[in-house]
C-alpha cells in the first residue's frame, strides 16, 4: 500500500482506537517500522496527529470524534463496564447521569433496578430509562447539542444545584498521566463540576481509549472521586496514586 492510501487509513485507526503505534502499523500494511515512522513523522509535521514515544495521538485539543463513532468504539468493553458499575449502585438511590456513550451504557444496566430517581442532562439516557416503570426521570434544562443529545449551559448547571444526589454517574474524553479528568468543551465541564458538588459520592466510567487522548479543558483530579471503573489498568502510577487517595478502582477485564 502506497503512502497516498496509508496516511488516510493511519488516520481513521487513531480516530477510531484513540492512538496509533509504530509496530502495530507496520503488521497491519506489512511495511517496515522506518516506514512507519516517517509516515508519522510527516502526519505530525502537517498537523494530523501528534507524536509519542512508540507512535501517536491526535492532536490535543482536537475536535472530538464524533458521537455515532463513539458509540461503537470498544461497544463491548463500555458494556462491561457499565455491569460493574451498576452493580455498584443500590436500589433506591438519587442518580445523576451525564453525557457519554458509557454512562447511556449504565443507563441500560438499570432498567431492572427499582425505586430510582435519576436526573440527567442526557436526553439518550432519559429515552433508555423511559422502559424502566420504577424510575423517576427528571431531565435538566439547557441548550439542546445535536450532536449528541447533551443538554448544557448555565439552565443546566442551575437545575443541578437544586439537588443533593447520593451518586453522580460521569464520563469524560480524556484522562491523563496526573489523573485529571478532562473534556473538549468547556460549558460540559461547568456542568460536570456542578455535578461533583451536588453529589455525596462520584463514579467515573472510561474506557482505556481515554488513557492515550487528550483534551484542553479539566474537569477534576480522580482524587475527588469515590471510583473509577474501566476495562484495564490504570496507566503508570494511577492505580498507586489511587490507592492513597482512597479511590476504588473497579477494572472490568473481558
Amino acid at each position: 500500500m502506497s503512502q497516498v492510501f496509508r496516511h488516510p487509513e493511519i488516520l481513521e485507526i487513531a480516530r477510531r482506537e484513540g492512538k496509533v503505534t509504530v509496530e502495530d502499523l507496520a503488521v497491519r500494511f506489512g511495511v517496515a517500522l522506518q516506514t512507519i515512522r516517517r509516515d508519522l513523522t510527516e502526519l505530525a509535521e502537517a498537523g494530523r496527529l501528534e507524536r509519542v514515544h512508540g507512535g501517536a495521538v491526535l492532536p490535543s485539543g482536537t475536535t472530538n470524534i464524533g458521537y455515532e463513532e463513539r458509540r461503537s468504539l470498544n461497544r463491548k468493553a463500555k458494556q462491561r463496564i457499565a455491569k460493574v458499575c451498576a452493580a455498584q449502585i443500590p436500589e433506591g438511590s438519587s442518580i445523576f447521569i451525564n453525557i457519554g456513550t458509557t454512562t447511556e451504557a449504565v443507563a441500560y444496566e438499570l432498567l431492572k433496578h427499582r425505586n430510582l430517581l435519576v436526573v440527567t442532562n442526557n436526553m439518550n439516557v432519559a429515552n433508555i430509562l423511559v422502559e424502566n416503570p420504577d424510575c423517576e426521570i427528571i431531565v435538566a434544562g439547557g441548550t439542546l447539542r445535536r450532536s449528541d443529545g447533551g443538554l448544557v449551559g448555565n439552565l443546566t448547571t442551575e437545575t443541578i444545584g437544586r439537588f443533593k444526589f447520593d451518586l453522580a454517574i460521569i464520563g469524560c474524553s480524556a484522562l491523563d498521566v496526573e489523573g485529571d479528568l478532562l473534556d473538549f468543551d468547556i460549558q460540559e465541564v461547568n456542568v460536570s463540576q456542578a455535578i461533583i458538588r451536588q453529589s455525596r459520592r462520584t463514579f467515573l466510567i472510561a474506557d482505556h481509549s481515554k488513557f492515550s487522548r487528550s483534551a484542553p479543558a479539566r474537569i477534576t483530579s480522580l482524587s475527588s472521586l469515590d471510583a473509577v471503573f474501566t476495562d484495564r489498568p490504570l496507566p503508570g502510577d494511577l492505580g498507586v496514586r489511587c490507592k492513597e487517595w482512597d479511590v476504588a478502582v473497579h477494572v472490568a477485564e473481558s
